[in-house]
């Protein structure tokens, strides 16, 4: 019984080690995010310039999917967008720029499901869209205005601070125990 036990828990290492050598990656929003985000109005943003320092976090509207990723829209000539395209994560602090820190693989999506959850549900969150300002549409997504970004929870940063200019942390950096 042991030994079955401890197989399946060899493969499932195995398997989840073969979908992130893949590329595919997994949803690792916390607790302590889950709860802050959904409470909050704002995330500030911030992405890794090509000297691998950290820009400037900027405060967005957001929506979570119910898997708990996070999507915004933005222009696609912000340097977020620009750098997000180029494979940059994103920083991501919850509420406010001292808030709760993650970071995230971010990528910009094509996906017309999750394209139409932003239209759908950015009126409902934000009065401001509901009146028409920043209000993210099919045709602006269409003709490329607007682009949806998909920032996938990696881990949480306790304690990490915006300091644009300074070293971001990455992906494959381990926490500090």
């Amino acid at each position: 019984m042991k030994s079955s036990k401890l197989l399946a828990a060899v493969l499932f290492v195995n398997f989840i080690a073969a979908f992130a050598a893949a590329g595919v990656g997994f949803c690792a929003t916390s607790a302590r995010d889950g709860a802050e985000l959904a409470k909050s109005t704002y995330i500030y943003i911030a992405t890794v310039r090509k000297d691998g320092n950290q820009s400037k976090a900027v405060p967005v509207w957001f929506i979570t999917t119910s898997d708990n990723q996070v999507l915004i829209e933005t222009g696609p000539d912000s340097w977020k967008a620009k750098r997000i395209k180029r494979g940059s994560p994103a920083l991501v602090w919850i509420g406010s720029p001292t808030g709760p820190a993650f970071i995230g693989k971010a990528e910009i999506v094509q996906d017309k499901a999750l394209q139409d959850q932003v239209i759908e549900q950015y009126p409902k969150k934000y009065w401001q869209a509901r009146l028409g300002y920043a209000r993210p549409s099919r045709a602006k997504l269409d003709s490329g205005q607007i682009v949806v970004i998909r920032i996938s929870p990696a881990r949480d940063l306790p304690g990490f601070t915006s300091e644009p200019g300074t070293r971001a942390p990455t992906l494959e950096d381990q926490p500090k125990q």
